[in-house]
């Protein structure tokens, strides 16, 4: 570890080191006139190109004369539309606003959500062995000591006193996109409530779900989105010691928005609550109108959700001819793929081919032998790509 020195001790920053494969694939040139284009296509990060929503777009406006200080805790409008969401969205009806708040994107609380928690050294953070990889730099910000773990198991026959203090699901998984079902969900919540364990619930690509509903299975097939560790069938009937986490930046294109919001138990949100108004970790009034009118409206979600539908269905089968397989991938908007090589030497073949991807290991030991390829590039660059990748 090279990063930050001191006693956070945190790494570089994973996507500085891919500038020299970036300036290879950039270099990628193709004669006039054919479909695959010349230079870079940057596969490698899921930032949103497609336009912010015009109903997200008109309420930002409306909000924009906005001389007093916004309200740390959100509107009770944001709030009871969040709360409204979950019930029509995720199948979470009970969801109190009251235990809902707006977070500055949702990076920012993953960060400092075991700063504002509380948790310091001498106390454990997990998280799946193949992950985003600020769930580790958050537990290394509070002190504590991270974990990388895909199964209760891995932690042994933990008492109350020694079990993580905070334990980090990620479903639809960024970087696999791997989707944890209601009772696995359950199990999980019914082991932690027994060790006093919190669970945060990262689900910011439940939107995006690409399964049929016979591979729903589960009798949740009605549900448009993927299964909430808030669902009562999941939490039977309780939220306590709970958190979901949820964005818009992908659903909704408000990445540069910073518009993101955390829901769950009440006592926890308030707790978060009385830190971030000392520190002024505060959603711009704009923002939290825009947030509103956003989780409000189904019909843009599912306009962008059939965007990208239409480019996994351009991308993913030339990803598989040209060797690679996909594994999970289910929702979310990356294709966790693999050649059965180191991903150095995958990422040095697409560049070859003009395109960026992020290698396995920005997501933990586990992911060496993958890249992740992302859907968020336009229409044209999705079918350069293809036709790169199927030459």
């Amino acid at each position: 570890m090279t990063g930050v020195a001191g006693p956070l001790a945190l790494p570089d920053f994973p996507w500085d080191s891919l500038a020299p494969v970036k300036e290879r694939a950039r270099a990628f040139c193709a004669p006039d006139g054919d479909p695959r284009g010349s230079g870079l296509v940057d596969l490698s990060v899921g930032t949103p190109v497609d336009p912010t929503p015009a109903v997200v777009q008109e309420a930002l406006r409306s909000a924009a004369d906005a001389p007093g200080y916004p309200q740390t805790y959100g509107t009770p409008d944001l709030r009871e539309a969040v709360a409204d969401w979950f019930g029509r969205r995720r199948g979470a009806p009970d969801v109190d606003p009251d235990g809902v708040m707006p977070t500055i994107g949702s990076k920012e609380l993953v960060a400092w959500l075991p700063t504002l928690l509380g948790i310091t050294k001498g106390q454990t953070v997990a998280f799946p062995t193949v992950a985003y990889p600020t769930y580790d730099v958050g537990a290394r910000i509070a002190g504590a000591t991270p974990f990388a773990a895909d199964a209760t198991t891995a932690f042994g026959p933990v008492t109350a006193a020694s079990a993580p203090r905070l334990l980090w699901l990620n479903s639809p998984s960024n970087p696999t996109g791997k989707v944890l079902g209601v009772a696995h969900l359950r199990k999980v919540v019914r082991w932690a409530r027994e060790r006093g364990v919190i669970v945060a619930s990262d689900e910011c690509y439940a939107e995006l779900d690409w399964r049929t509903k016979e591979e729903r299975g589960e009798s949740y097939a009605e549900l448009p989105t993927t299964p909430s560790i808030l669902d009562p069938r999941v939490c039977e009937g309780s939220h306590e010691g709970l958190l979901a986490v949820c964005s818009t930046s992908k659903q909704s294109n408000l990445a540069g928005y910073r518009a993101a919001f955390v829901a769950g138990d009440v006592a926890l949100v308030r707790r978060i609550l009385e830190v971030r108004k000392h520190a002024g970790m505060i959603v711009p009034w704009p923002v939290q109108v825009a947030l509103a009118a956003a989780v409000r409206d189904d019909a843009h979600v599912a306009e962008q959700k059939a965007r990208y539908a239409a480019r996994r269905a351009v991308l993913k089968p030339a990803v598989e001819a040209f060797g690679l397989r996909v594994d999970e991938s289910s929702a979310g908007l990356y294709l966790w793929s693999t050649a059965g090589e180191p991903a150095a030497a995958t990422l040095d073949r697409l560049a070859e081919r003009g395109i960026l991807a992020a290698p396995g290991t920005f997501y933990g030991a586990a992911g060496a032998e993958h890249v992740r390829i992302a859907l968020t590039a336009s229409d044209e660059q999705i079918s350069q790509a293809a036709a790169r990748l199927t030459a």
